[in-house]
């Protein structure tokens, strides 16, 4: 018959880096989680984990036997969750990332409607254009946008983007309408963090390197710059997407429109995710989509 003693309390230890984060997280003390561990290593004659002052790293023999108790310890507390949520509502903290302006104007938006539905749960929202560690924060979800570097990370598409090059009538009357990729060397480009536009020629992604007098690493900035008629611009359809249908923005170069962005939701590889989370994806998607 299988022991679970000491199980949970080694793989918290694992993943929290030590004894005294996985004794908060299972709301134990340290010294209860080291003697747990102990008589685990003991039960099983081997050394899972080297110990120092500093840190706590796994063996070879503890590297083999938590990738086999992880997804065991997961799916014992996914478990313990579903029979436990079967009735009552969602409830709990639900801990989120997303872009700065994207998460400002659309992202938190639809997280309030959504608390508004789902009364017992916490939402807590930290809008930042810096990639931040999902683990090492304990970050349940986050909302990335564009292209993904490869990851370990689980992604779902919630949603496609387009990018639209536009910029004001005035621009447009002064220094004339581009209709081919090449006519942008000769155009007052705003550029942001990316130093070259991506388009869409002959079905494949062209990156193009455009030059101009203004590079903010700032997307409500080059917009500004726009509407001030100092040239053209490239951003996704959430920034402009207002403008346009008022006629304050012109796209230009529609044919070469890239429409194969995305916005994502990414979380860290589990086996399962809380329900609470699967309730939070679905309505994004829903949303978004």
């Amino acid at each position: 018959m299988i022991c679970w003693d000491g199980i949970s309390e080694f793989v918290a230890v694992v993943e929290q880096n030590g004894f005294t984060s996985a004794a908060q997280r299972l709301n134990t003390s340290p010294a209860q989680v080291s003697r747990k561990v102990a008589a685990l290593e003991q039960r099983l004659a081997v050394k899972l984990l080297n110990r120092t002052t500093r840190k706590v790293s796994l063996t070879e023999a503890g590297q083999l036997y938590y990738q086999q108790c992880k997804e065991l310890v997961s799916g014992l507390e996914y478990a313990d969750l579903m029979v436990s949520q079967m009735q009552t509502k969602p409830m709990g903290l639900i801990k989120i990332t997303a872009p700065v302006t994207y998460g400002e104007r659309i992202i938190a938006p639809l997280l309030n409607d959504f608390l508004v539905t789902y009364p017992d749960l916490e939402v807590e929202l930290i809008l930042s254009n810096q990639t931040l560690d999902l683990i090492d924060q304990g970050i349940n979800l986050a909302i990335r946008l564009g292209q993904l570097k490869d990851s370990s990370f689980i992604a779902k598409r919630l949603a496609n983007r387009k990018l639209y090059v536009c910029a004001t009538p005035e621009y447009l009357s002064r220094h004339g309408t581009p209709h081919t990729l090449s006519e942008l060397n000769r155009h007052h480009c705003l550029i942001g963090s990316r130093e070259q536009w991506r388009f869409k020629e002959t079905n494949k992604t062209r990156n193009l390197s455009v030059q101009g007098r203004i590079k903010y690493n700032s997307g409500p900035a080059l917009l500004d710059a726009a509407l001030k008629h100092l040239g053209l611009v490239q951003l996704p359809d959430f920034y402009v997407d207002a403008y346009l249908e008022s006629g304050t923005l012109i796209e230009v170069l529609h044919p070469f429109q890239d429409n194969s962005e995305a916005v994502w939701a990414m979380y860290p590889e589990r086996q399962f995710l809380s329900p609470k989370i699967q309730l939070l994806l679905g309505y994004l998607s829903d949303r978004l989509g």
